[in-house]
């Protein structure tokens, strides 16, 4: 599904972003106003929180990238897509799967799991 491939590479993009206005911006695009975001770590609502918890991500973990793994499957308005984050020297560091639920084009909430992290 071309549409899943899509969705999962503006999500990835956003989680990538480390400009803050930019990171704003990209969310603007393509979340909804009040998307919501939890993983087994950390929650947030609306966009400035979302973006709050990216930017904490990347504090944390100073120079790590997200990448897919894999390819994206949609259905309706779901799409699911597994991503691996890491330094350079270890890119799928950690790895993780997310369930998206759209609005239309846009991310409307995110249900995140992690499959491997370090101890």
């Amino acid at each position: 599904m071309t549409h899943a491939a899509e969705v999962a590479a503006r999500y990835i993009a956003v989680w990538n972003e480390r400009d803050p206005s930019r990171r704003k911006a990209l969310l603007a695009e393509s979340w909804t106003e009040d998307a919501e975001y939890v993983d087994p770590m950390m929650g947030g609502k609306g966009a400035g929180e979302i973006g709050a918890l990216i930017g904490a991500v990347h504090e944390r973990f100073p120079g790590f990238r997200f990448a897919l793994s894999g390819g994206a499957d949609g259905y309706g308005d779901r799409v699911r897509f597994s991503w691996s984050l890491g330094p350079e020297s270890d890119p799928d560091m950690i790895i993780g799967t997310d369930f998206v639920l759209l609005e239309g084009q846009r991310i409307k909430a995110v249900v995140g799991f992690l499959d491997k992290v370090p101890v």
